[in-house]
């Protein structure tokens, strides 16, 4: 019984620090922002540094991680890097994004959510919804 207990302690402490965090693929980007200044030159610095705020949020990484996604990142695809082993689906990251988006935006992410939608994509999206030209390149 003891064995199990220190198991169970060992692999909650694990998530807790791995599971947690950035996929490695993510964490060890040089930083993005030349690739949002390009692909947005007319959005402010400020505006892309809030949405990626909200993003990272939703997601729990921490709020210096934002610099290392790109635009052309998929929603969907750093869901299944942060949840590779997930068994049975969660989809508390993708709650949490949407509203977050709705209560910062005004936006809703059921009503433009498909399988490829890009960070950049919903950045254009958040920009449409605030009533300013996203400056795509």
């Amino acid at each position: 019984m003891g064995i199990l207990v220190v198991l169970v302690l060992a692999a909650l402490a694990w998530a807790a620090f791995y599971g947690w965090q950035q996929p490695n693929a993510l964490r060890y980007r040089p930083w993005q922002g030349r690739a949002w200044r390009s692909t947005f030159p007319g959005a402010s610095k400020r505006d892309i540094r809030d949405f990626l705020s909200v993003f990272v949020s939703a997601f729990s990484f921490r709020d210096s991680e934002t610099r290392h996604f790109r635009p052309d990142d998929a929603v969907l695809g750093i869901y299944r890097a942060v949840n590779p082993t997930r068994w049975l689906p969660d989809t508390a990251e993708l709650e949490m994004l949407a509203k977050a988006l709705r209560d910062q935006y005004g936006l809703r992410l059921d009503d433009i959510w498909h399988e490829e939608l890009t960070l950049g994509g919903l950045f254009q999206r958040v920009q449409q919804a605030r009533g300013k030209a996203s400056g795509v390149g």
